[in-house]
């Protein structure tokens, strides 16, 4: 289960037009944001990541409203955040303070989401992938995409499970926070 002081929250290409093309992109981003904002109250680092930000636009305004102000935030031109240098030295260093689980999701749920957890998971971690947290254009790319990341070990999950399992109890001080963001 997820635990708070293990977890890393990445967030993969929540962007203004990638948002436009995908089905439950607006969706996705409501849901990234209760993830965003529940990092925030636990002290959960986040990584952000943007594709392409000149032709994909910057992240979409009311998810980066949530963000912490010590977000890292890093463009990149691949689809796996592991090929960019910047994201790899943050995830290095957040690893050697003893972080193993990766909580992810993002846009598109087949190419980039898919390849940076499956980077992740030979990387050691424990990743949890947040099925309404992912988007794709198409409903098939989506579904199949969430199948392979089963297949290479990822764990399937949605926000409140993982906001459940991060607080364990009713009786953790932030119960309150958290609970009024699924509410």
């Amino acid at each position: 289960m997820l635990n708070i002081e293990d977890s890393i929250l990445v967030i993969i290409d929540i962007q203004e037009r990638l948002v436009l093309a995908s089905k439950y992109g607006t969706e996705t981003a409501q849901n990234m944001a209760k993830l965003s904002k529940a990092a925030n109250i636990l002290s959960i680092p986040t990584i952000v990541t943007e594709q392409y930000p000149q032709g994909l636009g910057n992240t979409l305004l009311q998810l980066k409203e949530t963000f912490a102000q010590n977000t890292f935030v890093t463009e990149k031109t691949s689809f796996s955040a592991m090929l960019t240098p910047e994201f790899v030295q943050k995830i290095q260093e957040l690893k050697a303070t003893g972080k193993k689980q990766i909580i992810i999701g993002g846009i598109e749920t087949h190419i980039c989401v898919l390849q940076t957890a499956a980077d992740l998971i030979k990387e050691g971690f424990e990743v949890y992938v947040v099925k309404d947290a992912c988007a794709s254009r198409n409903k098939s790319e989506y579904k199949t995409g969430l199948s392979l990341l089963q297949q290479y070990g990822a764990k399937v999950t949605c926000v409140e499970i993982a906001l459940f399992e991060l607080l364990k109890t009713a009786r953790h001080p932030n119960f309150k926070e958290i609970q009024a963001l699924i509410k």
